[in-house]
């Protein structure tokens, strides 16, 4: 890749980034829709088919999903620069605007306005979560053993207070056990 074109990407990669952590509220997982249109549908950065193993690795490792997904997409387009300015982009509207809101919280939280625009986006963000939901499920679940392990996941996460490293660890040996037999079976 020339120089300049790959200080194009990194720019592009900053952008991207700075904009989808300047819109989106509610944390990574509210993010994920931002950051799948951005990085498949509209950049091409990403084939559609990897972004649920991106998803997958990127929250099993300590971090930020947001962070995690940054560094990631902007490694494989663009390298270790590009992997800092997709982390940078995604991080600085938060720190801006939390730096801002820490110069003014005492005031700021009283305003009838703030407190009511907060709810309303603390029920976008639920719409955001489910809509990520449903783009996940169809490539992530693709037999009814998926179906089980996630029944029995959310069962688990919902009534307990099991850690979900653990919950995903067992998944995994599932997943892992379950694809064994099968191919003993000959399945």
């Amino acid at each position: 890749m020339k120089d300049n074109d790959k200080w194009r990407k990194i720019r592009k990669l900053f952008l991207v980034f700075f904009r989808i952590g300047a819109f989106t509220f509610g944390g990574g997982l509210a993010m994920i829709p931002f950051i799948k249109r951005e990085i498949v549908d509209s950049n091409h950065w990403i084939e559609e088919e990897d972004i649920v193993d991106i998803f997958a690795m990127v929250q099993s490792v300590p971090g930020v999903i947001a962070v995690n997904s940054a560094i990631f997409v902007g490694y494989r387009v663009a390298g270790m620069w590009g992997a800092v300015a997709s982390a940078v982009g995604v991080v600085l509207p938060s720190f801006i605007v939390i730096s801002v809101i820490a110069l003014f919280f005492s005031s700021f939280k009283k305003v009838p306005v703030v407190a009511r625009a907060f709810e309303g986006i603390n029920a976008g963000v639920v719409a955001l979560i489910i809509t990520a939901l449903v783009q996940l499920i169809k490539p992530s679940i693709k037999d009814n053993y998926g179906w089980a392990i996630a029944a029995v996941v959310f069962i688990i996460m919902s009534l307990t207070d099991i850690s979900a490293v653990y919950v995903l660890l067992a998944s995994a040996v599932f997943g892992i056990a379950i694809s064994y037999i099968n191919r003993r079976k000959g399945v």
